[in-house]
């Protein structure tokens, strides 16, 4: 495994994230395709055993169970200082919205309950899941500060955000002598690419790191055409995210098992090895030891530039979709 520091922080991270949406009860939550406690725990060894030292959850996987295996886990395993822990948080719910709970007590309130789900007293990256349209960015910086400053937390990251946003945040931050966001989790793979626009640029000149989900596309980019997963057939957000352009995605997936199999390896390598060279750490899900060995393998895989030239050529401009499409029209809508 390699490492990188994260961004401006003194967090040295494995290339690879693991993402952890895909542990919790499958009884409980938005998936029904996430693995149990028992499966959970063998594949963190695993991670960690291949020097993976970086994950990546959220309060709102499977209802705060991803969490609960994850931390339970990582504590059995491995020493505190050994690994890097990332979760996230939501916006307000219109509940807390009508009782007037502000931006910074609700960041407090669910930084406590994802601490206690955990089983730790501060997470090494706490991550704004998704811009919050109806509380201010003022009340979310200040909270994230108070956060660091409490300990609760080292270093603030965002997600599914632009990056307008982003910018704003920052210098906000920066003027007020607040907590900065040093990474960007947003959605970013070889068949969907709308991050190079204006996110990739923005953070290559701030130092902020990349770290992007659906590096797979949910298992799209590493998948043989006729292979199927229980994923595949049960994730109906991601078959929202990504149906509407299966013919185009499909010719780029063509050539990724056209390169995997000039070099003898999984699709899986060659989607990553060349998303390695754009971001800081994907985070890359696993529900089995398969997709953590494909992706660590990843890491020491050399695409050349012609290859890399190969993958990129047949893209076509992408729409947003799932959670940006929905910030895009919440910003429509209060422009109007």
């Amino acid at each position: 495994m390699k490492y990188t520091k994260l961004g401006k922080s003194d967090l040295q991270v494995s290339r690879i994230c693991l993402g952890c949406m895909g542990f919790g009860n499958p009884a409980t939550g938005q998936h029904s395709w996430t693995v149990d406690e028992t499966q959970t725990r063998e594949i963190i060894r695993h991670a960690l055993d291949l020097g993976i030292n970086f994950f990546d959850t959220a309060i709102v996987y499977q209802n705060g169970t991803s969490e609960q295996f994850v931390g339970k886990a990582l504590r059995d395993f491995a020493r505190r200082d050994d690994y890097v822990i990332a979760t996230k948080f939501t916006p307000r719910t219109q509940g807390e919205i009508d009782a007037k709970i502000s931006g910074q007590r609700h960041i407090e309130n669910y930084l406590d309950q994802s601490l206690k789900n955990l089983g730790m007293d501060h997470v090494d990256l706490y991550i704004y899941h998704m811009w919050d349209y109806h509380t201010p960015m003022e009340e979310i910086m200040e909270g994230l500060h108070n956060a660091v400053k409490a300990g609760k937390a080292r270093y603030i990251g965002i997600s599914n955000c632009f990056a307008w946003q982003l910018a704003k945040a920052n210098f906000y931050a920066r003027e007020n002598n607040l907590t900065e966001f040093i990474s960007v989790q947003g959605h970013y793979n070889l068949i969907f690419r709308e991050e190079e626009r204006e996110m990739k640029p923005f953070c290559n000149d701030q130092n902020i790191a990349l770290t992007p989900y659906s590096a797979l596309a949910g298992g799209r980019l590493s998948k043989r055409f006729g292979e199927t997963s229980k994923r595949l057939e049960q994730d109906d957000y991601a078959k929202f995210k990504y149906d509407k352009t299966a013919e185009a995605d499909g010719k780029i997936i063509r050539r990724v098992e056209e390169l995997a199999d000039k070099h003898g390896v999984s699709m899986t390598e060659i989607s990553l090895a060349w998303l390695l060279t754009k971001v800081t750490s994907p985070v890359v899900g696993a529900t089995k030891f398969s997709h953590i060995d494909g992706a660590a393998r990843a890491v020491d895989l050399q695409l050349s530039q012609d290859e890399i030239d190969y993958l990129e050529e047949l893209y076509v401009p992408h729409a947003l979709v799932g959670v940006m499409a929905q910030n895009g029209r919440q910003k429509a809508g209060n422009v109007v």
